[in-house]
């Protein structure tokens, strides 16, 4: 087995704003694995929220050295050798994770979803995520994303009513809302909350700070809205943790370490009785393809990434009228648009 990564720049519509942070262009790492003349592709996103950088993903992929397994079927022996080798490596170890199943499923001719006995007629539909910005922005933004049924809003600052209000004028659609550990204490999650809940709201995403679960379980015991757990969950090993704190968890490819991880947590949250959310961060059609895969077992999804930037270098799912369509192509099912691939050192 041989391991390629390029580097590449992915180009945002609008300047990407959260609580915390900003971002124009996101810069991932697409890798290309490959063995017996087929090739698997994979992606890393990385986050400063979670210790990577590309740098950090390149160094990381540099060490795995995949010259010491005999095949890609030996998925469970990599992948558990992979997250033995650094904590902080979600994205990286994603990136292997996606090239080996990408190559699986072509190897044995079938799309992961049906590898997985999944029926892909049963993708949710995704929200389309409008980033903070000044209110005639996001009024901008929630009337261009009018072919996307459900939407996600960036909240967690002082503006947040002005912002919720200034959407609700012009529409009805349903809103999810993350606060991205933006509100600080318990008062103000539990009065910002309860102003939600008379707006049409389905639900809040990560309120207050990840580590800081008593808090928030205090702030769940005052309100109605269910709460997602997005940074106080990373890993299968999270699940457990924050069953008392949320009422489900938002699971990403690139925070828990790719499709074999996420789809651990889909089961052990299921388990507990959390609801299930798969989201992403600003990726490319590989990373949300993957992603898409696991859909059908899931009750909401967030893999809007690849539709936030201007040059997608691949070609994979399908958002139509906001619902994932897969298609029926072997493994991740995506294929290159190397017209508009940046390349960067």
């Amino acid at each position: 087995m041989k391991i390629r990564a390029k580097n590449i720049d992915l180009h945002l519509k609008y300047t990407f704003t959260i609580s915390r942070s900003s971002e124009d262009i996101a810069e991932v790492v697409i890798t290309e694995l490959e063995h017996e003349g087929i090739v698997g592709y994979g992606e890393a996103s990385p986050s400063g929220r979670y210790h990577e950088t590309r740098t950090t993903v390149g160094d990381f992929l540099r060490s795995v050295h995949p010259e010491r397994w005999d095949s890609p079927f030996q998925l469970e022996a990599i992948c558990t050798q992979l997250e033995s080798m650094s904590e902080w490596s979600g994205s990286a170890r994603a990136a292997v994770d996606i090239s080996l199943h990408d190559w699986v499923g072509k190897k044995v001719g079938v799309p992961l979803w049906k590898l997985w006995g999944l029926d892909k007629q049963k993708t949710p539909r995704t929200s389309f995520t409008i980033g903070l910005d000044r209110l005639d922005v996001m009024e901008k933004k929630v009337r261009e994303a009018e072919q996307y049924p459900i939407l996600k809003v960036k909240v967690g600052v002082p503006e947040d009513r002005e912002i919720i209000a200034t959407i609700r004028r012009i529409t009805d659609k349903p809103i999810r809302v993350d606060a991205n550990e933006g509100w600080k204490s318990v008062n103000e999650a539990v009065e910002k909350i309860k102003w939600l809940e008379g707006e049409g709201i389905e639900f809040v995403e990560q309120p207050m700070p990840a580590g800081d679960l008593d808090s928030i379980a205090r702030v769940r015991e005052k309100v109605k809205l269910p709460l997602i757990a997005d940074e106080s969950c990373v890993n299968v090993r999270d699940v457990p943790k924050v069953k008392d704190a949320f009422d489900g968890i938002n699971i990403k490819l690139m925070k828990c370490g790719g499709l074999r991880e996420a789809l651990r947590m889909i089961h052990t949250a299921k388990a507990l009785g959390l609801k299930t959310m798969l989201g992403c961060m600003i990726e490319s059609s590989v990373a949300i393809t993957a992603a898409a895969h696991l859909s059908p077992l899931v009750d909401y999804a967030d893999l809007d990434g690849h539709i936030l930037i201007t040059d997608d270098p691949f070609l994979g799912v399908q958002v139509i009228d906001g619902k994932l369509v897969l298609n029926d192509l072997p493994g991740l099912g995506v294929v290159p648009r190397l017209e508009s691939v940046r390349r960067v050192p």
